[in-house]
Formats: structure tokens, C-alpha cells, sequence
């Protein structure tokens, strides 16, 4: 598929999900899975980001980009999806429509630049990292989320059945690849070098065992107990930080 078709494949898919993306997300679903995971992911970009420019890659209906924006200097998000983007917007955030592999700003614009759960479902990925790498300044830190092969939830949805985001698509259709931490490491963008990780998702075999009432607590625990430990490299969701020289 050439860029533009992938592009229009993406933007269909993340449209049609955009309409019940937040079904067990956000205020319909405080302190559950993935809120979890929003948290985890947030505080990792802190670590790099207080009180500095960030841009988010992907930013979805913006759960994420809400949570930087609380301790940014600058939160701007950019999304392929208008339907994603919208819903962001009504959060009061600043969001662009555009694409991971065009980004629309000049070189060097942020201090840190982030996607999460995003960049699997791009092929032109070495692309979009280079692009984060372009406006991220020097000393800033790209971060970047895989999809790791090496964890409970990449065998599941590998090899188990395409679950349905909507009543016309399902995740089959939409590109996914996977890449291990050692892969993740081989793939630092132009000028940069990993520098940091986190797992996310290393203690909870599915999204489902975080409704249980009894686990739920665990879990979280075991989930920031666990997320910079040696077995972050078992998480289903591993995030790279790449320093920029």
C-alpha cells in the first residue's frame, strides 16, 4: 500500500473508532485499565517534559494530551483523524490535523515529542520517527511506544481474534507491526540514542481482569511497581526515550 493509501486506510479506521473510543475510557471509566495506562504514560513524559514544550503524535481524543497539558509549558497535539481530533479540541486542546510522516512544524519546535500507540499502525515508521527527531531540539528526548512482541498481549493479538472498534471495522484492518526492545533500540531516529525506557502492561494479562474489583488495586500497584523494572522488557507496551544530540 503506498503512503497515501495507507494514510486513507488510518484515518477511516481511527474515524470509525473515534465513535466509541472512550466507551471504557476516561470519565466512563475512572481508575480502570486504561486510564491506568494513560497514567503511566503521562508520568514517563514528565520525567523529560515539566514545564517544557511538548508535542503529542497521535494524540487520539486527547486523554493523554490533557494529562501534559497540566505540566507542560506547551501542549500541542496533531492527529490524522478528524473525528479523533475533534473530540480533542472539545477538551479545550491544541490540535492539528496532519500526518506522522509530514509533521507541520519547523525543526527544532519541542522539547520533548511523544506518540503512544500510534506509530505500530504506521509502515513508513522509521519516517515518523525521523520527523519526531526533526522537531524535537537538541538535548530534547523523542519518546516513542511499541507494540512488543515479546509480552503477554503480542501473542493475544497476534495470534488471537480481531476484536470489533466500531460497528463497520474491526482491528484486522488497520496496519499493526510489532517490535522488540532490542529492535527498539536498532531503531533510534538520526542524531539521537536510547537514553530511557518504560514497560506499560506488564502485570495485567488483559484489559478485562482491571474490572474485577479485587484486582484492580493489584494490578495498578504491580503496574507501577513494575513499569522500570528489568521486566519492562516484557510489557506489552514499551516506551523508548531518545535523546537528541
Amino acid at each position: 500500500m503506498d503512503a497515501t493509501g495507507s494514510h486513507d486506510a488510518n484515518r477511516a479506521y481511527y474515524d470509525e473508532f473515534s465513535k466509541n473510543y472512550e466507551a471504557h475510557r476516561g470519565d466512563n471509566d475512572p481508575g480502570g485499565y486504561h486510564e491506568l495506562l494513560d497514567q503511566l504514560e503521562a508520568d514517563f513524559v514528565r520525567r523529560y517534559g515539566d514545564g517544557k514544550d511538548i508535542l503529542e503524535v497521535g494524540c487520539g481524543t486527547g486523554l493523554v494530551l490533557q494529562r501534559l497539558s497540566s505540566f507542560a509549558r506547551k501542549a500541542q497535539g496533531i492527529d490524522l483523524s478528524p473525528g479523533m481530533a475533534e473530540l480533542a479540541k472539545k477538551r479545550g486542546l491544541d490540535v492539528t490535523i496532519g500526518s506522522a510522516t509530514e509533521l507541520p512544524f519547523e525543526d527544532e519546535s519541542f522539547d520533548v515529542t511523544c506518540s503512544f500507540k500510534v506509530l505500530a499502525h504506521i509502515p513508513a515508521i522509521e519516517t515518523a520517527l525521523s520527523e519526531m527527531a526533526r522537531v524535537t531540539r537538541k538535548g530534547g528526548v523523542v519518546i516513542a511506544e511499541f507494540y512488543n512482541p515479546h509480552s503477554f498481549r503480542g501473542i493475544v493479538k497476534r495470534y488471537g481474534p480481531a476484536r470489533g472498534i466500531g460497528h463497520s471495522a474491526n482491528e484486522d484492518q488497520v496496519y499493526t507491526a510489532y517490535h522488540s526492545p532490542s529492535d527498539v533500540e536498532r531503531m533510534a531516529p538520526p542524531g539521537c540514542t536510547l537514553a530511557d525506557a518504560r514497560g506499560v502492561r506488564i502485570a495485567t494479562p488483559t484489559a478485562f481482569m482491571m474490572r474485577v474489583p479485587v484486582l484492580r488495586g493489584v494490578l495498578r500497584k504491580a503496574e507501577w511497581v513494575l513499569a522500570d523494572s528489568p521486566l519492562s522488557r516484557f510489557a506489552g507496551f514499551y516506551v523508548a526515550a531518545y535523546r537528541k544530540h
